[in-house]
């Protein structure tokens, strides 16, 4: 008899055991259709959901130039959802009209339409939605922007100028200046120079945007602007990124900001018919090398290249120190 109760109690306990699983089973299937559903029927969804994966995975970049390009559509939308299945060439070619009456340049334009192409055949690809070409009538291509180089004498005068009354200012022109003193080196490269990367007179770092190792001879002019500013017990070479360790991109983009809005007010004060940004220092280091005769290939075409895979096959190719005289002729013609 007590082996058959304990039988039993067996049996009700496997029952139990397998309803739960059927239960938790049932939901999970719920929860997937519930998902599924919700990315068939809303484009928003479907891109949040991409932008949080490529957060998850580290591909921070791409899922900030994702946001960028959804937000936009949003506001365009003014706030209406809309589902996969509605994103066609009218709705984008509509798109485009209010973005071009908005004021937005066509390769801002084609840079929002190329990200939303993108995440729309991702749905295509996971069988969310049928392609319809919407992107086929608007503009996807990228058109050559307008010089933003200035001449050396404009470098002269920013390099001289009294700013000792604007710490900020002061501090923006520095950055500037060590830009164009190492090549035109990126903002974001700047921003993550290590200590370590600097070795007696070679300077060593990898770009961020194409993980191409650079180095550039030390000279004392860039010297003595680091000299100006300690970081302490900082591992970083500038005080770009105060706080190591803690969203250290959200610190680099602020930085990267304010110092911009700085370079924006001085070049007003010079007169600049350009806005004056880090972008103008790359564009003025490789207008200055070409101006002087230096060899195309060592200056890429003075940054005008085509793609990113013809600067690095050519600069790959040159012998290191090529570079750095081409360097040390600009420098010393300030």
């Amino acid at each position: 008899m007590r082996q058959f109760e304990l039988f039993e109690d067996i049996c009700r306990r496997l029952e139990r055991i397998e309803k739960i699983i059927e239960t938790r089973t049932a939901r999970q299937r719920r929860d997937a259709v519930q998902t599924e559903t919700a990315l068939r029927t809303s484009f928003y969804t479907f891109m949040e959901d991409m932008v949080t994966k490529l957060k998850g995975s580290g591909n921070i970049r791409t899922a900030e130039t994702y946001l960028a390009a959804l937000n936009s559509f949003r506001k365009f939308r003014n706030g209406r959802g809309i589902t996969l299945d509605e994103i066609d060439p009218s709705i984008m070619t509509a798109y485009e009209l209010w973005l071009e009456e908005c004021g937005i340049s066509h390769n801002s334009s084609s840079f929002y339409m190329r990200n939303l192409r993108a995440a729309y055949n991702k749905a295509v690809q996971q069988g969310l939605t049928a392609q319809r070409y919407p992107f086929r009538y608007v503009y996807t291509g990228v058109e050559r922007t307008h010089k933003r180089a200035v001449p050396l004498e404009t470098i002269r005068r920013l390099r001289d100028l009294d700013l000792t009354a604007s710490e900020a200012a002061g501090f923006a022109r520095d950055m500037f200046m060590l830009s164009f003193y190492t090549r035109g080196m990126a903002f974001v490269d700047m921003a993550f120079l290590r200590k370590t990367d600097l070795a007696g007179s070679i300077l060593t770092y990898r770009r961020h945007k194409t993980g191409q190792r650079l180095q550039i001879r030390w000279e004392d002019c860039m010297q003595s602007i680091v000299s100006r500013y300690g970081t302490g017990t900082s591992p970083f070479l500038l005080p770009l990124i105060k706080a190591p360790g803690t969203d250290e991109r959200r610190q680099y983009l602020s930085a990267a900001g304010s110092v911009n809005r700085s370079l924006k007010s001085i070049g007003r004060r010079l007169g600049l018919d350009i806005p004056l940004t880090m972008y103008v220092a790359r564009h003025s280091w490789a207008s200055a090398a070409r101006s002087r005769n230096i060899p195309l290939p060592v200056i890429s075409e003075g940054m005008g290249h085509g793609s990113d895979r013809t600067t690095r096959i050519y600069l790959a190719s040159l012998d290191n120190t090529v570079i750095d005289e081409a360097n040390r002729t600009i420098i010393g013609s300030l």
